[in-house]
């Protein structure tokens, strides 16, 4: 270990200081007593060659870095090292641990980088065990530090990916201290294994919890400055790119129109397709401090009246061409005192002096939104209706913004990367992932106007290069079945969402177009994303762990073991609620601590905390005083007949309470199949359905999910006609 006396450091750190702060005006935050404890581990994400010497010189104790003993072989680092206390190690060797161990047991702060090596995509890359196995046999506290924008830098490996600056600006964050334990596992091997697991949950949630605090213009106009104006951005079916540039002409043209027919902070219903001038005037509203409602407009006429009555919505944007071709125009027309503005008709409202005052807001639009807050409402969504009526979900900025931070900390998207987007955008899925990530990271996208079109969309992502797929199972099944197996050629991710994954459509794309799904979770109320799995960390069966920065606690279920109804607190749970019964008023989620929300989802939460779902806690039946699955009951279903769509769902039982449901696309399917799949699974008889009912196809919602209302009217109706007979 290379250790010089205590005056060099200390004058190397402070030309460090005198040379980098205003070249780089390097920031520095956070709390400097998380350094004092007996034994520290600094361990920070690695953006650039620059890093060892931004921690050398800015942070405020004295420390030694580990090296790799590859890079003293080169003479500038050696140079440099000889003024920084440092130990070389080999990391191939047995002994490296132990040097490290015994150099954190004397009580020397030591930093470490546990990436091993530069970030090449912006995100973070595969956390080595060796810095966490370290602390959790020193018991040394651990101390996240986050440098941000060097990668940006010419120090840095992002060239080609991102724009490059001679100069950034670089922040330094300190976070909390933590802990790793040495986890309580048979072997060293899975000890190791699992302490590298807890260090790599550290970062990433470090990730999470330094990301700016802006709202969605803010964060839109911080990424028109870093990729320029010119930078293409999103596609649509018209096949015309928009770039920053002209997304922000739209918005300031719409934001401005808008203002005239609404107040600040009125809650604007949006009825427009998967097409840039929707991004535009999402972009617009939020500009000019109104607050967007994204309509489900495949809701029927009597769902749409519900949300706007729900959400106060007296002026709706749509496009007159739009509710042609989709034949919604009576549908429009049938909600009472709504004002209804068309895109088309905008065109022509715009004057010299609106277009004297967008060119001067292209160069001064510093000050528009400087009103809002990160905490307060940006987006209006709606839930199904499951439950009823719909309610609004109320999202702030900060909501939106942190989901997206907690994707891109765990998944590698670049702006290299180009997103299909067909779900709808008034689906948080679609919304999240269609319009706020693009705009914000510099992700492209594809904007396609509906899932439904199985056999067009393969086409598209093979002609449009597109390399990322957000879909629900269903979607994902059918677009796997017209495909030509080089359509998907390209495709990087393929994340499924929505609903559950099926056996089928996993295998179909493994064996066709050798591609493993991703499969993940996620609610509106958590915009929406809750637990995703990762090439980094996935578990076939689960729905992956849950996003950084998030936390949960399980409610037991009476009758049912090792699972109970999941809980969840994190950044991007949404504000509150818009209820039917008060609406406008932001009600919070009821749960069991205050900013909590309860999922209603029954999971099991493994060692390793991949998340399985074991279905909702309504889609549970209680028969004979047992407590059945019903996606038990279409697991089941799944297995006797492959290849066919299958939903269980109950009706009332005077004997037993409730009875079980099963609706199929398989008109052969009988109760000894089911029952013969129940046997070989090791599932209770009583999870075999005595009715099963033969349907052409599974109602589905606009959103992809199954309809289970109507398919719980239509078990109540079977059981009403057994009675009548």
């Amino acid at each position: 270990m290379k250790s010089p006396n205590d005056l060099g450091p200390r004058i190397v750190r402070f030309l460090f200081r005198i040379v980098l702060r205003p070249l780089f005006r390097v920031e520095l935050s956070g709390d400097p007593r998380e350094f004092a404890n007996e034994r520290t581990l600094i361990v920070a994400n690695h953006e650039s060659f620059l890093d060892g010497v931004l921690l050398g010189g800015f942070l405020p104790v004295g420390a030694t870095f580990v090296v790799h003993a590859q890079v003293t072989s080169k003479w500038y680092f050696r140079w440099l090292l000889k003024y920084v206390p440092h130990l070389a190690v080999d990391s191939a060797s047995p002994l490296a641990m132990k040097l490290i161990c015994r150099l954190v047991e004397t009580g020397t702060p030591v930093v470490i980088f546990p990436e091993g090596r530069l970030t090449i995509t912006g995100s973070l890359m595969k956390v080595y065990d060796g810095a966490a196995f370290v602390a959790a046999k020193t018991g040394a506290t651990v101390v996240p530090v986050r440098i941000e924008g060097s990668g940006r830098s010419y120090f840095g490996r992002l060239a080609g990916i991102y724009p490059l600056r001679l100069f950034p600006k670089i922040r330094i964050m300190i976070q909390p201290r933590r802990q790793i334990p040495m986890p309580q596992l048979p072997s060293a091997k899975l000890r190791r294994r699992r302490a590298g697991e807890m260090m790599r949950r550290i970062l990433l949630d470090m990730l999470v919890a330094t990301r700016p605090r802006r709202t969605l213009f803010q964060a839109f106009l911080d990424a028109k400055a870093t990729f320029g104006a010119g930078y293409k951005l999103v596609e649509d079916v018209r096949l015309r790119e928009e770039s920053y540039g002209s997304l922000m002409r739209m918005a300031l043209g719409l934001g401005r129109l808008m203002s005239s027919a609404t107040r600040p902070g009125e809650i604007v219903g949006v009825m427009t397709p998967n097409a840039a001038p929707t991004l535009g005037l999402v972009l617009g509203l939020s500009a000019t401090g109104r607050v967007p409602a994204m309509l489900n407009y495949t809701a029927g006429a009597e769902g749409l009246r519900a949300a706007c009555t729900v959400a106060r919505i007296s002026n709706i944007v749509t496009s007159r061409s739009f509710l042609e071709k989709a034949r919604l125009t009576q549908l429009v027309e049938q909600l009472p005192n709504i004002r209804v503005h068309y895109l088309e008709d905008m065109k022509d409202r715009v004057g010299f002096s609106d277009k004297l005052w967008i060119v001067w807001r292209r160069f001064f639009s510093g000050s528009l939104g400087s009103s809002q807050q990160p905490e307060d409402a940006a987006i209006v969504l709606f839930t199904s209706g499951s439950e009823g009526r719909p309610k609004g979900v109320v999202h702030s900025h900060n909501s939106l913004l942190s989901n997206v931070a907690q994707i891109r900390a765990v998944a590698d998207f670049t702006p290299l990367d180009k997103f299909m987007i067909a779900l709808p955008v008034f689906h948080s899925f679609g919304l999240t992932c269609g319009i706020v990530m693009p705009l914000v990271s510099g992700c492209k996208a594809f904007l396609y106007p509906s899932p439904l079109h199985y056999r067009i969309i393969p086409e598209l992502v093979y002609d449009r290069n597109c390399t990322v797929l957000f879909g629900t199972s269903t979607f994902l099944g059918n677009y796997g079945k017209f495909a030509h197996p080089y359509d998907f050629g390209r495709l990087r991710y393929v994340v499924a969402g929505a609903e559950k994954l099926s056996e089928d459509v996993r295998r179909l794309w493994i064996e066709k177009f050798g591609i493993r799904v991703l499969e993940g979770y996620g609610v509106t109320e958590c915009a929406p994303v809750i637990a995703v799995n990762v090439p980094m960390a996935c578990r076939i069966g689960s729905v992956g762990q849950l996003a950084p920065g998030m936390r949960y606690e399980l409610e037991p279920v009476p009758g049912i073991e090792n699972a109970g109804v999941l809980h969840v607190t994190g950044p991007n749970v949404m504000k509150g609620y818009l209820l039917y019964e008060k609406p406008g008023e932001i009600q919070p989620p009821e749960s069991i601590h205050e900013g909590w929300y309860s999922t209603g989802d029954i999971v099991h939460v493994d060692e390793d905390e991949f998340v399985h779902i074991r279905g909702r806690v309504k889609r549970f039946a209680k028969i004979a005083g047992e407590m059945i699955s019903l996606e038990v009951v279409e697991r089941l279903a799944a297995v006797a007949s492959a290849g066919f769509a299958h939903a269980a769902s109950t009706r009332s039982d005077a004997a037993k309470g409730e009875a079980l449901v099963l609706f199929t696309t398989d008109p052969g399917l009988r109760r000894e199949q089911l029952g013969a799949a129940a046997k070989s699974s090791g599932a209770p008889e009583l999870a075999v359905p005595r009715v099963i009912q033969f349907v052409s196809e599974i109602p589905l919602l606009g959103t992809g999910k199954t309809d289970y209302v109507q398919l719980k009217k239509r078990a109540e109706a079977t059981a009403a006609a057994a009675s009548a007979a």
